[in-house]
């Protein structure tokens, strides 16, 4: 199934080229960065726990679970009525319905300079029209997301809480902020905060516990020393993957990057086996 938004750091590349990686039949499917749920859309898994600390993005999600028709009738009315002056009307409004807050989400996601999600220091979204004029997308099914979406908890939280939540069984995909020691003030951001260095610091504790409990874990993150680091014990499985980046304002400066991929069950020929610790 294809993601309904774009988003930075998107991992629809992870599912083309390593779905093998990842566990297909766990019992419980859980992701606490959750963004545009590229891995949660391929994988499909009947249970689910989901958060992310963008408020909007979590009601978004649930608006599509609870009243998918609704959504994507206000969502035609964009895609009718769209030009630059609507465009730049739709964001300076502020929705009051769960289903009129989903479709100016995924409008302006759509619509905005290369599918960002930024907001200015009063949280509000300031991202500037780009050059995509499709609003509605052939890919819309948002009856069939609804009926994925039926049995998942989402929540908007700190991604320690939805950790906490994992046990033997279930299998916790990670993908943070790529933020760096000594780059705090890197691109992406945590919802209205840098993700910091001392955020990476206490993620990687609080997976470690989770390692501990018996948890299969599927962490994406930063091919950078530091991060190499602090997932040096001998449990976690470190593999770097090239993916070709889009994060760049013209097409000619996007250029092939690696990124690394770390779990505690897969062996170094990309296998899998029980959980380790």
């Amino acid at each position: 199934m294809t993601p309904f938004l774009k988003w930075a750091g998107g991992k629809r590349w992870l599912v083309s080229g390593y779905d093998t990686w990842l566990r297909q039949n766990a019992k419980r499917y859980i992701e606490p960065f959750l963004g545009s749920g590229a891995v949660f859309f391929h994988l499909q898994p009947k249970v689910a726990i989901l958060s992310d600390l963008n408020e909007e993005l979590i009601s978004t999600y649930k608006a599509l679970r609870d009243v998918p028709g609704r959504v994507k009738r206000h969502l035609l009315t964009h895609h009718r009525l769209h030009c630059h002056d609507y465009y730049y009307h739709i964001r300076q409004q502020s929705p009051q319905s769960i289903a009129t807050q989903a479709a100016r989400f995924i409008y302006l996601n759509r619509t905005c300079f290369n599918g960002l999600y930024r907001v200015n220091l009063q949280g509000v979204f300031n991202v500037p029209k780009g050059t995509k004029e499709k609003v509605v997308l052939p890919s819309d099914n948002f009856e069939e997301v609804s009926a994925l979406l039926q049995n998942t908890n989402l929540s908007s939280c700190d991604f320690a809480d939805t950790i906490d939540q994992a046990h033997t069984g279930d299998f916790l995909y990670i993908d943070p902020p790529y933020t760096v020691r000594h780059n705090n003030n890197n691109f992406l951001k945590y919802n209205e905060r840098i993700f910091s260095w001392a955020d990476q610091q206490r993620l990687a504790a609080c997976l470690a516990k989770a390692a501990r409990r018996g948890v299969s874990i599927f962490i994406s993150n930063a091919d950078h020393h530091c991060i190499h680091e602090l997932y040096q014990a001998k449990y976690w499985q470190q593999m770097t993957v090239r993916r070709f980046s889009r994060l760049a304002s013209s097409s000619k400066h996007r250029k092939g990057t690696t990124e690394v991929v770390i779990s505690n069950y897969l062996k170094k020929n990309g296998e899998q086996e029980d959980p380790r610790y």
